[in-house]
């Protein structure tokens, strides 16, 4: 029943109470999930009132500009959205230890799992994580202040927030959809779903869609736009490239997304039937157009991911990295062939073979360009001078996992195996395999090597390491087992099986994955016992790593404006090379000038509140909240263009003492060796570089 006030809003919405009504198994891990999220609400909102943290939270954080406080705060979105992921996971394993015996979840509560935990990990947390360090890194490795359009990107932090919480709103009020990521129809359509869980998948997709789409568009124009002098396109990090790639993908690829959740929004909410075949529809649209999204999103994912791969293995190899050019070459391949091989998702929809065939060989050709970043990674650790520390730990598991990945996807691009194998557990592995050490584990070990740049400290080797290993030994217990069963037949969504010889291989899983989540409290230890010793780790002079790019020719943290003078490159690893020839950490100019910043804005926060309070009021069909909400956006957007522009204006005089300050510290700490790095001795100046 519809009611003016609350729509279709009503007591037995709220999920938190689902445990008091009926308490069964099911019930109490669901209201229990609701009521941690609550709980943790009201802490976190507690500390921010009694530590006083909510003034700076407010107006350093929340309407800043600044490219790295917004890379932070994709970061941590991400990490909150991970822990929730891996949560889930846990739990998604533990059900399939009982499964034989029917499992301890309803199958609704199963597959309302399953989605939300693919729709988190794909778009909560890899994606804001990638997006972070894009935000992160990219403005310094070229050189640059900022980002082309620092306002834009706090809209688009703003929008991808407001998905992040309705998808956390979605635990304590109303239930999530239970079609899986992809949300397919016509299961996810008014028939056989009328509750309100399509609709959150539609309203935190299409809305963080728009901020993901915003963010290609960004950081295309500040690549092509905002290099800093010499900074022509093969000298740019492979990192830059890579972000560069993804830009593109973003801006090509969102479209079709954003179209087909419209579509399925106005099925649902206005009856146009674009999705359902007997009034004039036609599923396979949703199917085509979601997969020309979803394959390249595989690629947004994976791209940045191996640009961090690149950058750090030459660090921590002590040379630069070998086959440069063979690496972009393979990277805008890549980003091409992505959009080629959708199809591959659904071989057993009823295309003819021909077609089959076309993107079946177009599935195995991406391998090629991949497999050329496999070598040219393993190149440039050969005869390096390696260092084994956690990203290397990383590497070396990536290297492994992706490895088995890359073969079994190559068996999966041809459809006749697809077929048999299609839908299984098999699956699963599949791309567990490929996509979550491909990116997260580049993720985790950028955290360790760009962390003191932008906290100035170190991350504490001991727990780092520690981290990384039980991620790889979680990994393989959780994932690898599946493919066997994959094999004898399990299929994948099935909250139930009734074969016992699935069992051993699901005690096994449920062992892996309590080992990841392990690696997740260690990974949170890591920070607070790093915290507590910052001083001692403690890195002013601000490259701890011995690195090559010009984002390590800053003080840590890095300041504001990043660079007291833009700099001028004449080579790749411009900043190896100064060291090389014994010209970095010097002063060369006396004229230092005011530097403008881009002004802060409070566009974010206003998104994120009434973005928020949009999705809900759309979900529950509260219209007056809608228009409210919508209104308060519009008008926010309007009177944007009559404020005037007034930039933060940093004195000259503060940037001169800053940079003089961080040489200083630097020659300070000068004759650190690369075998202190994770000592106390490191301060942040290593030794001189020598090529390998």
């Amino acid at each position: 029943m519809e009611h003016f006030i609350f729509g279709r809003l009503g007591w037995d919405d709220i999920a938190i109470f689902d445990v008091f009504r009926d308490p069964t198994v099911s019930n109490i891990v669901g209201s229990s999930a609701g009521w941690l999220a609550v709980i943790g609400g009201v802490v976190v909102a507690a500390l921010l009132l009694i530590k006083g943290w909510w003034r700076p939270l407010l107006f350093e954080w929340l309407n800043t500009t600044d490219h790295k406080k917004i890379g932070i705060m994709y970061i941590v979105v991400g990490l909150v959205m991970f822990a929730r992921g891996v949560a889930e996971g846990v739990v998604m394993r533990t059900q399939y230890v009982t499964a034989f015996e029917g499992g301890y979840l309803t199958a609704d509560h199963f597959s309302e799992l399953f989605s939300t935990h693919g729709t988190i990990m794909i778009f909560f947390a890899l994606m804001p994580f990638l997006i972070g360090f894009m935000n992160l890194l990219v403005p310094l490795m070229i050189g640059a202040r900022d980002v082309a359009f620092p306002r834009l990107n706090q809209i688009s932090l703003g929008f991808t927030i407001v998905g992040a919480m309705l998808l956390m709103v979605s635990l304590v009020i109303g239930k999530f959809a239970t079609g899986g990521w992809t949300g397919y129809p016509p299961y996810t359509g008014v028939a056989f779903q009328p509750g309100t869980g399509p609709d959150y998948w539609i309203w935190s997709l299409g809305l963080s869609g728009i901020g993901s789409l915003l963010t290609g568009l960004n950081f295309a124009v500040t690549i092509y736009k905002m290099r800093c002098p010499g900074m022509t396109y093969l000298r740019m990090p492979i990192f830059v490239w890579t972000a560069l790639c993804t830009s593109i993908l973003l801006i090509f690829a969102l479209p079709p997304l954003t179209a087909v959740v419209i579509m399925q929004a106005l099925d649902r909410y206005l009856d146009f039937h674009f999705f359902t075949n007997d009034l004039g529809g036609n599923m396979m649209n949703f199917a085509n157009l979601f997969w020309m999204f979803g394959h390249p999103e595989v690629y947004i994912l994976i791209l940045p991911a191996f640009g961090l791969y690149s950058e750090f293995t030459a660090i921590f190899a002590g040379k630069r990295i070998y086959g440069y050019t063979s690496l972009v070459i393979a990277t805008m391949a890549i980003a091409v062939l992505s959009f080629t091989v959708w199809l591959h998702h659904f071989f057993t929809m009823g295309q003819s073979p021909t077609i089959n065939v076309a993107f079946g060989i177009a599935t195995m050709l991406i391998a090629i360009p991949t497999g050329v970043k496999v070598y040219v990674w393993i190149a440039t650790l050969w005869g390096g001078r390696i260092r084994m520390r956690t990203p290397i730990i990383y590497l070396a598991g990536f290297i492994l996992f992706f490895a088995v990945g890359g073969y079994t996807g190559i068996l999966l691009a041809n459809p006749t195996i697809n077929f048999t194998v299609h839908n299984s557990q098999f699956v699963v592995a599949h791309f567990h395999n490929v996509l979550l050490p491909g990116t997260l584990f580049a993720v985790l070990a950028s955290i360790y090597v760009w962390f003191p740049k932008f906290f100035g400290f170190r991350l504490d080797e001991r727990w780092s390491a520690t981290t990384a290993w039980l991620f790889i030994i979680g990994f393989t217990f959780a994932f690898m087992p599946l493919y066997m069963v994959g094999l004898m037949g399990l299929p994948r969504r099935s909250p139930a099986f009734d074969d016992p010889s699935y069992i051993p291989y699901m005690i096994v899983t449920m062992g892996g994955a309590l080992c990841v989540f392990a690696a997740l409290c260690t990974l949170i230890g890591t920070f607070v016992v790093s915290a507590k010793r910052r001083e001692e780790l403690a890195v002013p002079g601000g490259d701890p790593w011995d690195g090559r790019t010009l984002e390590w020719a800053t003080p840590s943290p890095v300041p504001e404006w990043n660079f007291a003078f833009l700099p001028e490159v004449k080579c790749q690893d411009a900043f190896a090379v100064e060291k090389a020839q014994g010209s970095a950490y010097k002063i060369e100019r006396e004229d230092f000038e005011d530097i403008e910043l881009a002004p802060k804005s409070w566009i974010g926060l206003t998104i994120i509140v009434f973005g928020t309070l949009l999705g809900f009021a759309m979900v529950f069909w509260i219209w007056w909240l809608a228009v409210l909400s919508a209104l308060a956006l519009l008008a926010h957007a309007i009177g944007l263009g009559f404020v005037r522009d007034e930039g933060e204006i940093i004195p000259a005089d503060v940037v001169e003492r800053t940079e003089r300050d961080w040489i200083a510290a630097a020659r300070q700490g000068q004759g650190t060796d690369r075998t202190d790095e994770v000592s106390a001795r490191n301060r942040g100046f290593s030794a001189r570089i020598t090529e390998a």
